[in-house]
């Protein structure tokens, strides 16, 4: 998944109806498969048709999702995890095996239009301390040349989704911007490569981020609804930070023999719960902001034209690392079962909002909760919250989230409603000795924006949950006992 900002999983391209050059330009959204229960394949590839979308981008090549792609007429991007690069950086044979396995037998037999191979997932980012720096170059020139053998070198490019940071600016104007110093050499050949062999330059660009690392950082230049003190870069005006960042790179790229590259926007978005600027109406904002703002094809101040991105993400989930924050596992566009979050319209010739997913599966309408008659100071009590968060999902607890106003029952409630759920309700899981119990009543609170969830029927839940809590899960119980000992005080 994400570690320190490197996010896995799937991306889907919604169409917006660009064509330029015979390349359909439109909107994306990444959809994650790290989740406990993620949704059946074949349940999102009809919400993909259900919502217009035309194209999807995979971290990997799961077969059970090529499978349910075959057919439908989708565009497939196809990923290679990071920890893949070294075998292939140092192996033709082993990227002619990935490629026949991944690319060439689903192309041929199974009618997947695969369009792209992304080698990697940021692996430039700052914070990996140079771990890939010596084998994604040479990963995406073997993909390449096994490509080319398998007669596929005109069908399927190669592109690597890198993050903003392998750019920068020595001011905050977006006509000084370069590669960064100690990647730059590196970044250029890759560039001359992806460039010569008619790949795309792919990189993921964070407002939000920029919003949550810097407490200084002016809100309003992270949406698209008006800044009071614009950039003037030589004429060209900035009052959003999404066309600075992209024209940041744009300047890098021309600065190094490139000026015409094409560009695209792995990732954009904005989460909705975990941390205080991350919530329902913000990402609307943003996000809606975006649609609005790249659906006349007027592009950016340094380059006009169709802009070709990709929302992060499709779906929320609930597996992802915290690493970078809680507000990791709310991403999505959807919740975790396929219902839409808010208002949000995709496609430029109508204004309908985001159709659901259809024939989804629940589990029993049953939730575990805090009995009434457990005593908030029980020895075990603390014991049992923090297994049940280091077990399951409680990055909606916590100041700004949207389970804030929870009191402290209701928070040890969650809790343990979330371990149940994500154990399929089986009852030893709601076995909290004294404490809990299981009930037929929604805890959730009236008319608010926190919900006590019940869990979906997965398409293959054993397969994931040996993938599922990989992550450190200190934050989120340190969250919940502040807001439990706070409430209580």
């Amino acid at each position: 998944m994400r570690i320190l900002g490197v996010k896995y999983g799937l991306w889907i391209s919604m169409i917006l109806g660009f064509m330029v050059l015979g390349k359909v330009y439109g909107i994306g959204a990444n959809w994650g498969t790290q989740a406990t229960h993620p949704l059946p394949p074949n349940i999102v590839v009809k919400l993909l048709k259900d919502n217009g979308i035309q194209k999807v981008k995979l971290f990997d090549a799961d077969s059970e999702i090529l499978n349910a792609l075959s057919g439908s007429g989708i565009e497939v991007m196809v990923g290679i995890p990071n920890e893949m690069l070294w075998s292939l950086a140092n192996s033709l044979g082993a990227a002619e095996k990935w490629v026949e396995k991944n690319v060439s037998s689903h192309v041929s037999s199974n009618s997947v239009d695969i369009k792209y191979v992304a080698v990697g997932n940021e692996p430039f980012l700052s914070q990996l301390n140079g771990t890939f720096l010596s084998t994604t170059f040479p990963a995406l020139q073997n993909i390449q040349a096994a490509l080319i053998k398998a007669g596929l070198g005109n069908r399927v490019k190669v592109t690597i989704p890198l993050n903003a940071d392998v750019y920068q600016s020595s001011s905050e104007k977006p006509s000084t911007g370069d590669f960064r110093q100690d990647i730059r050499d590196l970044m250029v050949s890759i560039v001359k490569f992806l460039n010569d062999n008619g790949g795309a330059f792919t990189v993921n660009i964070y407002p939000f981020i920029s919003l949550y690392n810097d407490p200084n950082f002016p809100a309003d230049y992270a949406f698209f609804d008006g800044y009071s003190s614009p950039i003037d870069d030589n004429g060209k005006i900035y009052n959003n930070v999404f066309d600075a960042n992209h024209d940041t790179l744009l300047s890098a790229l021309q600065k190094n023999g490139f000026p015409n590259m094409s560009i695209i926007i792995g990732e954009i978005g904005w989460p909705t719960d975990g941390d205080n600027n991350a919530n329902l109406k913000a990402a609307q904002r943003f996000n809606q902001g975006f649609m609005t703002h790249i659906s006349g094809g007027k592009g950016t101040p340094m380059r006009p034209g169709p802009i070709d991105a990709y929302l992060f993400s499709l779906i929320d989930e609930d597996a992802k690392s915290i690493q970078p924050g809680n507000f990791e596992r709310h991403w999505g566009i959807y919740y975790f079962d396929g219902t839409p979050k808010y208002n949000l319209s995709l496609r430029a010739n109508n204004g309908g909002g985001l159709v659901p997913a259809s024939g989804v599966r629940y589990l029993a309408r049953q939730w575990c909760v805090l009995s009434p008659s457990a005593s908030l100071d029980d020895p075990q009590l603390a014991d049992s919250v923090g297994y049940a968060c280091s077990h399951a999902d409680c990055t909606s607890l916590g100041h700004g989230t949207s389970c804030a106003d929870l009191d402290a029952r209701g928070n040890v409630s969650y809790a343990f409603n979330s371990y149940y759920q994500e154990n399929d309700q089986q009852s030893s899981a709601c076995k909290f000795p004294n404490l809990s119990m299981i009930t037929n009543a929604d805890p959730s609170p009236p008319g608010g924006t926190c919900k006590f969830k019940i869990m979906i029927q997965a398409s293959s839940p054993s397969s994931h949950k040996n993938n599922a809590f990989t992550t450190k899960p200190v934050n989120v119980m340190f969250l919940v006992m502040v807001s439990l000992l706070l409430s209580v005080l």
